[in-house]
């Protein structure tokens, strides 16, 4: 393995812009001007309820929750998924509101291609067994994917994934 990745996701609609918790989207500065907020360890915008109003009405159907019986077949998927792409997947959490992956790759492939990846499989394996959701996405736009550096930080994200996701539907370790 040449790389190793923290991959999270989110189902589609579970945490929109202007959510409490923080995001990182688009907004508007005082001036009108749009800018975004995602500088690796400075602050995300939080809290802007009118955002978050406005993101809830341009949503296509209701936010997706995923269900225990979905989480065995998106897991196999995801396996494949590696397999077929000569990945290796290190460890995964699959939650009701998003998808945790740990990730071994050769070479430097995007992360974009990363995600786009896993996400597009697990939505033909989710339509498959369950059929589209009514909005049509299974998962948000975008997603996170970051490079795990060293075997500290890898030890740290495996804790991560694997020990603390209370409401985790299925958590599943590979081999490293």
């Amino acid at each position: 393995m040449d790389r190793i990745w923290l991959l999270t996701w989110h189902t589609y609609g579970s945490w929109l812009p202007g959510d409490k918790r923080g995001f990182v989207s688009p907004v508007r500065d005082r001036t009108g001007r749009q800018e975004i907020h995602n500088v690796p360890g400075t602050p995300v915008d939080a809290n802007m309820p009118a955002l978050q109003r406005y993101a809830v009405q341009m949503m296509k159907g209701p936010g997706v929750i995923l269900s225990k019986e979905q989480a065995a077949p998106l897991l196999a998927q995801f396996l494949e998924t590696a397999r077929w792409r000569g990945w290796s997947l290190l460890a995964a959490a699959i939650l009701p509101t998003h998808v945790h992956l740990i990730l071994g790759v050769k070479g430097d492939p995007e992360p974009t291609t990363l995600l786009r990846d896993f996400k597009s499989y697990g939505s033909r394996c989710l339509n498959h067994v369950c059929g589209k959701p009514c909005g049509g996405s299974w998962w948000s736009r975008s997603g996170s994917a970051r490079v795990v550096k060293t075997e500290d930080h890898l030890h740290a994200a495996m804790r991560y994934v694997l020990e603390r996701q209370k409401n985790a539907l299925l958590i599943w370790r590979g081999s490293l």
